[in-house]
């Protein structure tokens, strides 16, 4: 049977979510931003504004790719990547209203790369596969661009980490002889330099897609001048508003979405999280791009653990299975124990890539060709609008606990506090997640009263 790699947009689908996905700041975050001279609070503020553009562009980015075409939005993508990220590579320090300007600018121009990513590719992908009538092996080509998108998250963890961390980059420097002297002012740009390479690298790639049968717009005239342009607008609102009703009139769709943003939004706030959970579990900083290059290991095997599952059990199956390792890794989390709480995290963190692979595998099974970068779409403003809400929940937590910790136990230190803190906050993730579970199985049982699609259902 031809390998569905030998299509040439499968090919470069794996290689735009390895490349636009490979941030060499991302062990060092926070700490970069406020390195640069911002606040913790406007680093929140910011990532909320990053979750605001996402949720607000996403279902529309999704129907103007399936209108004007995935290919040219990819495009647009790149270019998006390379802005944002030259933005704050070279961003001046010593402006703090500047600095912030520059900051939330970036934030909005990256949102709106997410956001016009989330489901064009993979759609384009998925049709050009179902043109060579391959789309029963799209669970392989998932497999692939996650353990390769695995294998790409921790080289970058692992040099990002490095690169940011001055005293290594002197010994480096002395050992090879360079007259330079590493401050942090100087490494904390190094993570960036390295990510505008991956733009560039990104920004290639989305040129050489070419137009899938299911593109709408293999016509290259399309949007040329006002009167066309209107009325793309148009049947952009038009084709969400069909994809809406679409999800809402599918129940298994409607339910795989939801079962997508229950999951992704609880662990993705604890992910944020992670390097504030390191310190308190007594983890040495140094070791969280290690720790971080570690869980990205788990792609290179769950991805064919859940293919398996996929094709071998029901979705209630594994949708059970991803409940009990997500309330395992939680209530493990709670008990804070020192160096041992690595254990619960990996396990909490494991569920991300099934849940990813699940969702992505069941939808895309299920939704027409014509409006699927929509329906994608879709479910990536439902996980961002989650994420957004929970984490504003979170937000105005943690305000309220500070102040009555502070009140309480006066004359503690800024980092024993944010500690305690943190460690008083955390306990609401578990039962967070169980009342949102338990509402979703209520959800669950009446949305699909009639059953489960017989194709989806019997396992393969």
């Amino acid at each position: 049977a031809m390998s569905p790699f030998a299509i040439k947009n499968v090919r470069l689908f794996v290689l735009f979510r390895v490349f636009f996905n490979a941030r060499f700041y991302y062990p060092v975050f926070t700490i970069l931003f406020v390195d640069f001279g911002l606040s913790v609070a406007q680093f929140a503020l910011l990532n909320a504004v990053w979750a605001c553009t996402i949720v607000l562009l996403e279902v529309p980015s999704g129907a103007l790719a399936d209108i004007i075409g995935r290919r040219k939005l990819l495009r647009f993508t790149g270019w998006l990547m390379v802005f944002e990220i030259a933005l704050i590579t070279f961003a001046p320090r010593h402006n703090p209203a500047l600095l912030f300007a520059i900051f939330f600018v970036n934030r909005i121009l990256s949102g709106t790369a997410e956001a016009a990513a989330s489901g064009a590719d993979e759609a384009l992908a998925y049709d050009s596969l179902k043109e060579a009538g391959l789309e029963y092996q799209w669970d392989h080509v998932l497999e692939a661009q996650m353990r390769w998108q695995s294998v790409a998250f921790i080289v970058s963890m692992l040099i990002g980490a490095l690169v940011y961390d001055p005293a290594l980059m002197q010994k480096a420097g002395d050992l090879l002889g360079l007259k330079v002297t590493f401050t942090q002012d100087l490494t904390l740009r190094f993570p960036l330099f390295l990510t505008l390479a991956m733009a560039l690298i990104t920004l290639v790639i989305t040129h050489r897609f070419s137009d899938a049968d299911g593109d709408a717009a293999a016509d290259e005239d399309s949007c040329l001048d006002v009167d066309t342009c209107t009325s793309s607008i148009g049947q952009t609102f038009r084709t969400t508003w069909q994809a809406g009703l679409w999800i809402l009139r599918t129940p298994f769709a409607l339910v795989v979405i939801a079962a997508g943003f229950v999951f992704d939004g609880i662990i993705r706030m604890v992910i944020t999280l992670t390097s504030q959970y390191y310190r308190v579990i007594a983890l040495p900083e140094a070791s969280y791009g290690v720790i971080g290059a570690g869980l990205a290991l788990l792609g290179l095997v769950i991805p064919r653990i859940a293919r398996a599952m996929s094709r071998s059990k029901t979705p209630l199956f594994n949708l059970l299975v991803m409940t009990t390792l997500t309330l395992t890794g939680l209530v493990g989390m709670n008990l804070f124990i020192p160096y041992w709480g690595l254990i619960p995290a990996v396990i909490l963190f494991s569920t991300m890539y099934f849940n990813g692979f699940f969702v992505s595998n069941y939808l895309n099974r299920i939704a027409v060709s014509k409006q699927r970068a929509t329906v994608l779409s879709f479910k990536g403003l439902a996980y961002n609008l989650t994420y957004g809400l929970i984490g504003i929940g979170y937000s105005v937590l943690v305000a309220a606990l500070r102040t009555k910790i502070d009140g309480s136990q006066s004359g503690l230190s800024s980092k024993h506090l944010e500690n305690l803190v943190f460690s008083e906050s955390f306990v609401w993730f578990p039962w967070t997640f169980v009342i949102a579970i338990s509402l979703f199985m209520l959800f669950a049982l009446w949305q699909l009263r009639a059953g489960i699609p017989a194709g989806i259902q019997k396992p393969q």
